[in-house]
């Protein structure tokens, strides 16, 4: 453990800076979160949910009020009845593609749950089984989105009625999107067609720059509540947000046609969920934090990471290249006795509903799966790359983080 003390007080000393930095990104978005519950006016009668239909709603109301001023929107439908990102991001595309559309990823393949929903197999009711087609972008050698690609497929091919972005890297080695390379794609993408519906997977970027997508050109954005936005607190959902046609549209997917989203309980769900969203920024900015600490850490031990500290980041995602499946393993072990929550468990992999190879992941959070808490998983496939994400509290994130490289030191 004399190693890793010494590691952990150059980590500290190299991110100094980059701390600071984030302490007064962490300002503005407090004062940009503050400001939309203002706008709504939200009181303490919001935070009761309803039951059965969910008519006349007013806490939900609230609620998406403040998501779409947050995000610069039009609307938001933002519900306990989304069981994940996925889903959400999956309702938002169901209900704006019809047969004979062509969705066009412009950021290569997009993440494994999200394959089953397009049908890359010909999954029995994915987009393909409705008739919908695929078809996709790869990023540039320096992870850029190939603008020349876009523009020439949005010229030629006229059946595109969607262009998706997925802002994260997934399970790739690649950097995150960042707002500039977005704002010239959404940019291209409506001049030369401004027909098409510009979507974003928003998942683990939200407050994570200074502004959401709905802000810079995208018609429509959707994410999972487990991760930033619900701040560690709230204990399920997901949210749609953008133009209010759109998002009715989804909403009606979510529900049934003619509803205009006015259906839905919220149960015990509003409290949890507002008061996640009022924390989100500094969950954030912790999240931040420990991922740059751990980048910091594992590269002074010799391992190659991405982003590296110096790189700008627009997701809370870090990701070690660990160079073996037990090394992996040991990574999972280290994180797993150091949750609130399982810590005597050991994690092992499967396949996982979702993906096609096993999968391995750790993290003992007070809401299940959520990776807005401390948590770290990948896919045990050569590079044998984890990803790791999460944390309220930078200590636990450090001393979970030094007792992960403890457990592979001790293997080797």
């Amino acid at each position: 453990m004399k190693d890793i003390n010494r590691l952990h007080t150059q980590a500290l000393e190299m991110i100094k800076p980059i701390v600071a930095e984030i302490e007064n990104k962490t300002f503005y978005q407090t004062a940009k979160v503050l400001e939309a519950f203002r706008h709504a006016q939200v009181c303490q009668h919001h935070l009761n949910g309803t039951n059965g239909y969910g008519y006349g709603d007013i806490g939900r109301e609230a609620l998406e009020h403040v998501f779409a001023t947050l995000f610069g929107a039009e609307a938001a439908l933002v519900r306990p009845q989304f069981v994940s990102g996925t889903h959400a991001i999956a309702t938002a595309l169901f209900a704006i593609l019809r047969p004979g559309d062509t969705i066009l990823f412009a950021t290569g393949k997009p993440y494994d749950t999200l394959e089953k929903v397009i049908g890359f197999k010909n999954e029995p009711g994915s987009l393909r089984d409705w008739g919908i087609n695929y078809r996709q972008i790869d990023l540039t050698s320096d992870d850029k989105i190939d603008i020349f690609t876009l523009q020439k497929l949005l010229e030629e091919d006229k059946s595109i009625r969607v262009v998706a972005f997925q802002r994260s890297r997934g399970y790739a080695w690649r950097k995150s999107l960042l707002q500039p390379d977005l704002t010239e794609a959404f940019a291209l993408t409506k001049k030369i067609r401004p027909d098409v519906i510009i979507f974003v997977d928003n998942c683990y970027g939200e407050l994570v720059e200074g502004f959401e997508p709905t802000q810079y050109g995208a018609d429509l954005v959707a994410g999972s509540l487990i991760k930033n936005l619900g701040g560690g607190l709230a204990p399920t959902g997901g949210y749609i947000v953008g133009n209010k046609d759109l998002v009715n549209l989804a909403a009606e997917r979510l529900t049934v046609p003619g509803t205009e989203g006015e259906l839905g309980a919220t149960g015990d769900f509003l409290r949890s969920t507002f008061h996640g969203l009022y924390l989100a920024p500094r969950m954030v900015a912790e999240a931040l934090i420990g991922a740059i600490y751990a980048a910091a850490l594992f590269s002074l031990a010799g391992f190659e990471v991405s982003p590296t500290i110096e790189e700008p980041r627009s997701d809370i995602i870090q990701a070690i290249k660990l160079n073996s499946a037990e090394n992996m393993k040991a990574f999972c072990r280290g994180i797993q006795r150091f949750s609130p929550i399982d810590s005597h468990l050991t994690p092992e992999p499967w396949v996982m509903p979702g993906y096609d190879v096993p999968v391995i992941m750790a993290g003992g959070t007070f809401i299940a799966g959520s990776t807005a808490e401390l948590s770290t998983d990948g896919p045990l496939v050569p590079p044998y790359i984890i990803y790791f994400q999460g944390g309220l509290n930078r200590h636990h994130i450090f001393l979970a983080v030094q007792n992960a490289l403890a457990e592979i030191i001790a293997r080797n």
